[in-house]
């Protein structure tokens, strides 16, 4: 399986150092690269990547607005985003995440670990790390004007929900939560995509996000 990407960020340099990185590893291909939000959107239109690096901090069209642009685009469905970001505690990688982001990565990641993160993203998983993400998380999900989930999609979530969806905003995988609970791998992945469609969430990582808006998880906790 090739992994196409789309690179978006305004520095030239970091786009070129991407390329270069991900054309000399087997199994990426860099379809597009964009300078702007704008031309981001553009580009995942046009080539329906299976990822889009998204830098958040662009001018005119932002990545933060780009990244709603493509995650309201029913025909973008399968195209995920990772947001680059250089603070790993920023207001505008949160609303990313709410938004529909499926992760986010500091921009002085080690390559490899770059590579690693396109690959989980690319799989269907959210690049979280949960000490970060709580922190984050924390930061902003108090404020009012931050709990927009509905409440009657809350009351829905049955106790085993709950449990499982608190394991996923500890970062664990399916798998991990199938051993920990002792089901198997499928009953966890479905568990995970019931309460999904429950709250309404895109993918994995805007779930987690709306699982400490509700006060279904508490990031305040562990």
């Amino acid at each position: 399986m090739t992994i196409r990407v789309v690179l978006a960020d305004d520095q030239a340099l970091v786009r070129a150092g991407f390329r270069v990185l991900l054309e000399t590893e087997d199994g990426f291909e860099v379809c597009a690269e964009a300078g702007d939000g704008e031309q981001a959107v553009a580009a995942a239109v046009e080539h329906e990547p299976d990822i889009v690096v998204m830098d958040i901090r662009m001018p005119g069209v932002d990545g933060l607005e780009a990244t709603r642009r493509i995650t309201a685009n029913p025909q973008l469905a399968g195209v995920k985003v990772l947001v680059l970001t250089t603070f790993d505690v920023d207001e505008y990688v949160y609303e990313a995440l709410r938004a529909g982001a499926s992760g986010f990565l500091l921009k002085d990641t080690d390559p490899v670990e770059l590579l690693r993160a396109l690959k989980v993203v690319a799989e269907g998983e959210a690049l979280l790390a949960p000490t970060v993400t709580r922190r984050l998380i924390a930061e902003f999900v108090d404020r009012p004007e931050n709990r927009r989930i509905d409440v009657s999609a809350v009351r829905e979530i049955t106790d085993r929900e709950r449990e499982v969806l608190g394991l996923v905003a500890g970062g664990m995988s399916n798998d991990e939560i199938a051993a920990h609970l002792v089901i198997s791998t499928a009953t966890a992945r479905t568990h995970v995509s019931r309460i999904m469609t429950k709250i309404g969430a895109r993918d994995r990582a805007q779930l987690v996000v709306l699982a400490y808006e509700s006060g279904l998880v508490s990031p305040r906790r562990g």
